[in-house]
């Protein structure tokens, strides 16, 4: 146990570079990963499985407490990056296919690694937790009809059937691992370590199958998508940040709500493109699982080389002390 604990935090640890090798070796051996394909759904099923062990009644308590941040957070979450998505899509004329993708990875809940960058960034991990699960549990409404909304004038969109999916796919597992937590917590407390070496390992099989499947996609599209995936997430960090600012929150939640914002749920954009409307329409939350896994850490690691600005508790203390 003690080996997959050490394996589990080092497979967290350097998930970016093994995103980056899963996609350049499924790229060049495609026939190899492309039978992962069909198993897509099912490895995000797991991945929302893990999410639900982890989950505790405590990750919710901030909503009940102190729920401005997290609203301002969930309303940035739906509409900076769905609109972002949908402009950028129309200024790099996308194709449809690929337009509809980007709206689609835009329209996605929070990713789960984003809470291990809020932590990294010295941000409001509480605030990033509570964010990730409401935004989870919202997605089966907000992300169809964000889609219709915005991407049905590039691909047909079903909402009703793209509901289901999401069901299936996250609240149900979620729900199983909430429960299996419930009732089992001294065995999932003794496992619970493994889970995050699960997750990695069904994101890097659903990342192979997805990029071995859009080989050729790739090398005719490849760079454009990741200008369009490089201008969404950056834009999404900044906007994010200076929204929280702007709503008078304090440096901690501004940090927390810029990373939410900017880092989504690409393994979802994988499942739900694939299913939905095609392989193509996939390869934006491709380049989305590679780069915010690139760019969560470098920004992370810049905010926790600055000193957070003092609240005013803090200049009050020191004065008194003073």
């Amino acid at each position: 146990m003690k080996t997959l604990e050490k394996l589990s935090t080092l497979a967290g640890k350097y998930f970016a570079i093994l995103v980056i090798l899963a996609a350049v070796i499924a790229f060049i051996f495609p026939s190899t990963f492309i039978v992962f394909g069909s198993y897509v759904t099912i490895l995000l099923g797991i991945v929302m499985f893990g999410m639900g062990l982890t989950l505790k009644p405590i990750d919710f308590k901030l909503v009940f407490t102190n729920p401005f941040p997290v609203i301002v957070g969930i309303i940035a979450q739906y509409t900076i990056m769905p609109l972002i998505a949908f402009g950028l899509a129309y200024l790099l004329r996308l194709p449809a296919e690929l337009a509809a993708g980007l709206v689609l990875l835009g329209s996605v809940p929070g990713g789960t690694a984003s809470n291990v960058m809020v932590y990294l960034a010295r941000g409001n991990v509480a605030l990033s937790v509570a964010m990730t699960s409401l935004s989870t549990l919202l997605a089966p409404i907000m992300t169809p009809f964000l889609l219709y909304l915005l991407a049905g004038q590039w691909l047909p969109v079903d909402p009703v059937a793209m509901f289901m999916s999401i069901v299936q796919v996250i609240l149900i597992p979620i729900i199983l691992g909430l429960m299996i937590r419930r009732f089992f917590p001294v065995v999932v407390d003794k496992g619970v370590s493994v889970v995050p070496l699960i997750s990695v390992v069904a994101i890097l099989i659903i990342v192979s199958a997805v990029t071995a499947a859009n080989a050729g996609n790739v090398v005719t599209a490849g760079f454009l998508v990741f200008i369009a995936v490089f201008l969404h997430n950056g834009l999404g960090l900044l906007v994010g940040y200076f929204v929280a600012k702007m709503m008078g929150l304090s440096e901690n939640d501004r940090r927390a709500i810029s990373i939410e914002v900017g880092m989504q749920n690409s393994g979802l954009g994988v499942t739900l493109a694939t299913a939905h409307f095609s392989a193509l329409a996939a390869l934006p939350s491709v380049w989305g699982a590679i780069w915010h896994n690139i760019s969560g850490p470098i920004l992370a690691t810049f905010w926790s080389n600055r000193q957070e600005p003092p609240t005013n508790k803090t200049v009050e203390k020191k004065v008194v002390n003073e």
